[in-house]
């Protein structure tokens, strides 16, 4: 059954128009070592490989077993990575921001209204995407872990970002992570075509070359972090 959770449609003319304006976004700007040394527009930023902060924050769905990740399907008119699955919601922090300030993600993106509090840190991960000679992106990633336990058609997704949010095992995502040929077989909840505004369920098979390509190590940062609030809430779980 199609269910609604998208927002109002929006038009190409809308689209372009919010995308010129993400470019012009003024961001903090940090040298290699996390050192605030000015600002710049997000299109300078990327052009000139300026390293910048994100906010980036996982949905931990621990109803059964270790659990799963949810992974959203980015937009096809995104700047960087278009259509392939990533983090469930992310977002770049503005000049004069806060981490803090990064939760108004999870309302925008997912429909989640969640104080900053109740997230729990996984720390902060220096990441660098050498996409074209035009486009390198260098992140200082903001990394949280969200426990979330909800139907995907209860979120409601941003039409302009999110195309599609997916929920993946634990195990499955460490395979994904480590092994290239890899292979899993996931469910989501992606725009029903027959009915515009409304999503239907899927189920399609996923590998690496489906997501947005961060390092191992940064994988590593957010599964120790999972292991460790499970051990904190259940001191027998992993044993």
């Amino acid at each position: 059954m199609a269910i609604l959770v998208q927002a109002p449609h929006q038009t190409e003319r809308e689209r372009t128009d919010m995308n010129a304006n993400k470019s012009g976004e003024r961001l903090d700007i940090f040298d290699e070592t996390m050192n605030l040394i000015g600002t710049a527009t997000r299109a300078e930023a990327h052009a000139k490989g300026l390293w910048h902060q994100t906010f980036q924050c996982w949905i931990w769905d621990d109803a059964e077993g270790e659990g799963a990740l949810l992974f959203q399907e980015r937009h096809p008119d995104k700047e960087t990575f278009p259509g392939l699955l990533d983090i469930s919601c992310a977002g770049h922090l503005l000049a004069g921001e806060r981490v803090e300030d990064g939760v108004r993600e999870l309302e925008e993106e997912l429909g989640l209204s969640v104080p900053f509090e109740k997230l729990f840190s996984c720390g902060i991960f220096p990441e660098e995407d050498r996409i074209s000679e035009k486009l390198i992106d260098r992140e200082f990633c903001h990394v949280f872990l969200y426990p979330c336990s909800r139907p995907l058609t209860d979120y409601r997704l941003q039409e302009e970002e999110v195309t599609g949010l997916y929920r993946i095992r634990l195990a499955d995502v460490r395979q994904l992570a480590s092994e290239p040929d890899f292979e899993a077989t996931v469910q989501g909840v992606s725009p029903d075509p027959r009915k515009r505004g409304r999503m239907q369920s899927v189920e399609r098979t996923v590998s690496r070359k489906d997501f947005v390509p961060h390092p191992e190590a940064y994988y590593k940062l957010l599964l120790q972090a999972i292991e460790k609030h499970r051990q904190e809430i259940s001191p027998e779980a992993g044993k």
